[in-house]
């Protein structure tokens, strides 16, 4: 009862002296109760959240990735590969951003130094990618498509080309050269149109 008795004569002692005060004082100690309170609230919107933006992580570095490729489910028709997709995972500990188009060029075995570079049509527009450690990525290139059956040609009048794998270059993370899962990279007039880095599988 003595604690509760006391406390009470404390906050009624805290208001009269309050009451005391000039108005200047008591217009000062308003001021400062108002900004503490601002400073609060500025504070807590500008607490990270748990999620970083992709703005937050590093870039994608050419280590980070592992590629694979596979053709397209939708793919113009024609008896070459029409279209394929590139799978790139994230094979490094930390998340990365990634983003744009890809360049891309056909090549044999060997380096991916040592290739014949395709003329790229770009489709879509590109946004950054943030892709967490064994996260995925992906690009699709679309062929100019070979006709016929077994003795391909093409349109143009050119002759088809034929190639054992792709050299897919990555902007700012490398170039990758890869082979497609089944069968071999099959072409017409040395140009291919590409999607931006998504992280969203196309089709």
């Amino acid at each position: 009862m003595r604690d509760r008795h006391s406390t009470r004569v404390t906050a009624a002692a805290l208001t009269a002296i309050a009451a005391t005060l000039p108005p200047v004082a008591a217009q000062t100690a308003s001021a400062r109760t108002a900004s503490a309170r601002t400073a609060g609230a500025a504070s807590a919107e500008a607490a990270p959240t748990g999620t970083a933006p992709a703005s937050r992580a590093p870039a994608c570095t050419p280590e980070a990735w592992e590629a694979t490729a596979y053709q397209a489910a939708q793919r113009p028709p024609g008896a070459g590969t029409g279209a394929a997709i590139v799978e790139f995972t994230n094979v490094s500990a930390r998340a990365c951003v990634v983003r744009g188009h890809p360049t891309v060029a056909v090549a044999g075995n060997g380096s991916p130094e040592r290739n014949l570079p395709l003329k790229v049509t770009r489709q879509g527009s590109a946004a950054p990618v943030r892709v967490a450690p064994g996260g995925r990525a992906w690009v699709k290139l679309t062929f100019v498509p070979v006709r016929g059956g077994a003795d391909g040609y093409c349109v143009s009048g050119a002759a088809p080309g034929m190639f054992p794998s792709l050299v897919v270059g990555l902007p700012g993370a490398g170039k990758h050269q890869v082979a497609l899962v089944e069968g071999e990279i099959t072409e017409c007039d040395n140009k291919v149109t590409v999607t931006a880095v998504s992280a969203t599988r196309p089709s």
